[in-house]
């Protein structure tokens, strides 16, 4: 899932996607409360700016940045993915700009 920006619309990326067979979802313009991953993106930047000392150059942020990544607890992640579609859902019915009329859900990830 992607927010339609540039950079996850370009040429390149689309093609790849394809080639591996991930879908295109469509999903509305501007909707990072939506996407679980803004969270996820949070929760990590959060774990950063508490860090003492922070990093003081690339590399360390990318060891740092690898080593939060690995410690933010699973099950945090697995309950947005989870409330997905109760979030959609009260999307669609608070008439929220949706670019469809009708939208079902339907999976057959396991979750667990």
């Amino acid at each position: 899932m992607d927010d339609n920006a540039p950079p996850h619309r370009a040429r390149i990326v689309t093609t790849r996607l394809q080639e591996v067979g991930v879908p295109h979802m469509v999903w509305p313009a501007m909707s990072p409360d939506l996407n679980p991953i803004e969270h996820v993106w949070d929760q990590l930047k959060q774990r950063l700016d508490e860090r003492t000392p922070p990093p003081r150059d690339l590399a360390e942020l990318c060891v740092a940045l690898v080593e939060q990544w690995n410690a933010l607890p699973q099950n945090n992640i697995m309950r947005l993915v989870r409330s997905m579609r109760r979030r959609c859902q009260s999307v669609i019915a608070a008439n929220a700009a949706w670019p469809h009329s009708r939208v079902t859900f339907s999976t057959s990830i396991n979750l667990d």
